[in-house]
């Protein structure tokens, strides 16, 4: 059984954006934090990091943010950048401002350009981070493409070759699905994230992408009822959608 870690409070808080370990000393002494119904009165008491302690404590009347670990399903809308630093509106300003100053910082798993939209991770866990997002993963992403020329037909064959080369580089993609929906929209699904994947793609067989949206991380799907803007925390059978099962590995799109 592995051991559960245990924080003193005003790390604890200050970790999870509550403000400096002075300002978290100073709720605490006004009686504003409280654990199982009781008013904590030591700054320096050791807690528990369990995954119950929000539902088990309180700081200000409301109960604690997720502790570290936390795993969120964002609906990235258009016109938003998976950065930390670059100008313009960011995905980290979709959140609570207090999680935008949790150390460990939450990250975005991958990225989707300004101009993708759909279902992105986001995590303060580099561990998981690295393990969904490793080559060696291999963990199938699917896209809705809308095209602006129709589909000729042997896109589909093209894309599950092995052997189409984007510009600019010397090695061919790996295969990829294509599933058509209409004359000039599809489901695409990679299992690769080269910069500019699937744009690039239906570039090198004369088409050109005029939107695109992932709908599929591995098993997990964005929801109909997440809407644009919107995030939710995600748990165990959540990530277990995602994530491969241990010692498997395919380099096929399913």
């Amino acid at each position: 059984m592995s051991k559960i870690p245990t924080l003193r409070l005003d790390r604890l808080l200050a970790n999870l954006g509550y403000g400096s370990r002075r300002e978290v000393q100073q709720l605490v002494h006004a009686g504003l934090v409280v654990l199982d119904g009781i008013e904590i009165e030591d700054p320096d008491q050791r807690i528990a990091v369990t995954r119950d302690l929000p539902e088990r404590m309180q700081v200000q009347g409301r109960p604690l943010d997720p502790p570290p670990g936390l795993v969120l399903m964002l609906h990235k809308p258009l016109g938003v950048t998976c950065s930390h630093k670059e100008a313009g509106p960011l995905v980290y300003g979709l959140l609570p401002e207090r999680w935008r100053r949790r150390d460990p910082a939450l990250s975005t798993v991958g990225r989707l350009d300004k101009e993708t939209s759909g279902l992105l991770l986001m995590t303060d866990d580099g561990s998981l981070l690295h393990r969904i997002i490793s080559p060696r993963a291999s963990i199938p992403k699917r896209y809705h493409v809308t095209l602006d020329r129709p589909l000729k037909g042997d896109e589909g064959e093209i894309f599950a070759s092995g052997t189409l080369m984007l510009e600019g580089e010397d090695k061919p993609l790996l295969p990829a699905r294509l599933e058509v929906l209409s004359p000039t929209s599809a489901h695409v699904t990679v299992t690769e994230g080269r910069y500019h994947q699937v744009r690039r793609m239906f570039a090198a067989v004369g088409n050109h992408v005029t939107a695109l949206h992932r709908n599929r991380i591995g098993a997990l799907d964005l929801p109909e009822d997440l809407e644009p803007g919107q995030y939710r925390q995600l748990g165990e059978a959540d990530l277990s959608l995602v994530l491969p099962p241990t010692g498997s590995s395919s380099r096929q799109a399913p």
